[in-house]
């Protein structure tokens, strides 16, 4: 299996149900991934970057070689598409588990591809049918075709190496972009240009053929909610015996991407990305798929103790649900999301949830602009409604409760109290960001009646505090959270309704006392320029003494295969050392 993480698992997965034997090759900081523990035999095929490992083509053939092996499946991306490596396994007697040369020639190039289409009369976007091999000649072809301009990578694939360019300098800048992660996530860095179409949907038909002449097609699929060019929602309206099928794809993110991202176009066109998250590494302290609820499937290639490496395509997992009707399949998706369990690194739950409950996307008025149109601001989280935030707001204090009966209890016995402790009846203070709520909550049996700005709400469930889930039952509805965090300060992080809410519970005298504590002062970030992910720097722009305006680029980090540039915040001058240069890892 020529590739990494979800795929190569699937692919494995099948090949044992077969009682195929399989080698999984691997770069060096993969080597206890999930695809190589699976595989019965594993070879190692150089180091991190793609280039000298997944994209090696003449270390793949070695290990081929050394394993016997027959047969070899390249899963997506990669070399899935590469016409000289089927060719290779062609000329040594090696099957290749995907389209022929000429196929790929056809269709795995996108110039290619064009131009078969016209050639059949097939309506094609209107753009430039060959390479362009400058920037400038890109300029040149831009202002041809008319702005607004996509450049893309002709051997790509899921959004990597493409780039939208509004005027002459964004398209320098789209070509220098688009050509290195083109190089970077496929060994080839030509690009065409042609038309951006700024509202469309984004529907894919997949047909499948063999050699025997036999094809069929596999129903439509919309993908039209996107993020960077990259599909993130897709729904399969009729497939077989008329189920409805949802499919997310949850990646790992940055959060201080929201704080951080700026605006550099003088054209005020909002950077689609802003506040949607860039990659984050990390391990995964915690992981548990929702696979105990029915007519849910969840295809990922990483577990519990797993490391999300910046080298890669950031992606966990797909979560797919299904169901006799759209509802149905939405509704299971929305409990699967609240019923996942990602610890150590930030991921995009909280926005797919958003989105599948978003009266925009449940009536499917959509297309591939849905993101900046519904946040133009960028993605902060679910907007918490009075009753959601009283929800919300019991459910920590109940939760801040059921700790302090805890802790009053040695071996399930309760500890000699040195002061008389009322058991049923507490008057707490509850603060979410700025606002304080005084609560009082009194408890009857299993259930806790909180009493927040004059209403009450009713709150029972499993609080099993070692647990990552807590089911609860809020006003007789039923709600899924998660506790990610409490400490001795009464700080609790809960996700509720997808989103992560720091939630700050003191009792009354508490509250009281804090209240003369001093407030920390905020750090000046304004002359630093902090990376907005773990990454490599593969540019620098400047050297000391240089002046910088607002918006200026500083330098370009590369993360799972996209560049971002960073830019100056305001004007400013440039002193001391550049400590940094390409090839830099920042942590």
């Amino acid at each position: 299996i020529a590739n990494r993480g979800e795929i190569a698992c699937r692919v494995i997965k099948t090949c044992k149900k077969m009682g195929i034997q399989t080698v999984a090759v691997h770069s060096d900081v993969d080597s206890s991934a999930v695809h190589v523990k699976m595989a019965d035999e594993a070879v190692c095929v150089g180091s991190a970057p793609t280039s000298k490992s997944y994209l090696n083509m003449d270390a793949i053939m070695d290990a081929i070689r050394v394993t016997g092996a027959q047969a070899v499946h390249p899963g997506y991306g990669f070399l899935s598409e590469n016409k000289e490596f089927a060719k290779r396994l062609a000329a040594e007697g090696v099957a290749f588990i995907g389209p022929d040369t000429h196929a790929i020639q056809a269709m795995g190039d996108k110039i290619e591809s064009k131009l078969i289409a016209k050639a059949a009369k097939v309506n094609t976007i209107p753009g430039f049918d060959g390479v362009v091999k400058t920037a400038e000649e890109a300029v040149k072809i831009a202002q041809q075709i008319g702005y607004p301009v996509m450049i893309k990578a002709s051997a790509g694939g899921g959004g990597k190496g493409m780039r939208i360019a509004w005027n002459d300098e964004e398209t320098r800048e789209g070509f220098r972009f688009s050509s290195q992660e083109a190089a970077s996530s496929f060994g080839d860095d030509r690009l065409l240009i042609e038309k951006y179409i700024d509202n469309p949907r984004h529907i894919e038909i997949q047909v499948l053929a063999d050699k025997h002449g036999n094809a069929l097609w596999l129903n439509e699929r919309e993908c039209s909610i996107q993020r960077r060019n990259q599909k993130v929602v897709e729904e399969a309206p009729r497939l077989v015996r008329r189920f409805w099928a949802s499919q997310l794809f949850v990646s790992v993110k940055n959060p201080r991407q929201t704080r951080r991202r700026i605006e550099i176009s003088q054209q005020n066109h909002a950077d689609p990305y802003k506040s949607f998250g860039l990659p984050s590494i990390g391990r995964l302290s915690q992981y548990q798929e929702p696979l105990n609820l029915d007519k849910v499937r969840v295809d990922s290639g990483i577990q519990e103790g797993s490391d999300i490496s910046i080298y890669y395509d950031p992606m966990i997992s797909k979560l797919i649900t299904y169901g006799a009707t759209r509802a149905e399949a939405l509704g299971r998706m929305e409990d699967a999301l609240d019923n996942y369990v990602i610890r150590g690194v930030t991921h995009n739950i909280p926005l797919l949830r958003e989105i599948i409950t978003h009266p925009r996307f449940v009536s499917g008025h959509i297309s591939t602009n849905f993101l900046p149109e519904v946040y133009p601001d960028g993605f902060k989280g679910h907007q918490l409604e009075a009753d959601a935030k009283r929800e919300l707001l019991a459910s920590a204090a109940v939760l801040y409760i059921a700790a302090e009966l805890r802790s009053a209890k040695v071996l399930s016995t309760q500890r000699v109290a040195s002061t008389p402790v009322k058991s049923s009846h507490w008057e707490l203070c509850v603060e979410l960001g700025e606002e304080r709520q005084d609560v009082q909550i009194s408890k009857s049996g299993t259930v806790y009646t909180v009493e927040i700005d004059g209403a009450k709400v009713e709150v029972w469930g499993a609080l099993n505090l070692a647990s990552p889930l807590l089911p609860l039952t809020v006003n007789g509805t039923h709600r899924m959270l998660q506790c990610l965090s409490r400490d001795a300060a009464g700080g609790i992080v809960l996700q509720y309704l997808g989103t992560l809410f720091k939630v700050r519970v003191l009792s009354k005298l508490a509250a009281e006392l804090n209240s003369y504590m001093p407030e920390k002062a905020s750090e000046d970030t304004s002359s630093i320029l902090r990376s907005p992910m773990p990454g490599t720097v593969v540019a620098v722009s400047v050297k000391p003494g240089d002046t910088v305006a607002e918006g200026q680029e500083i330098c370009v980090i590369e993360a799972m295969k996209m560049q971002n540039s960073l830019t100056a915040v305001k004007q400013a001058k440039v002193t001391g050392n550049v400590t940094v240069t390409p090839i830099t890892r920042l942590q």
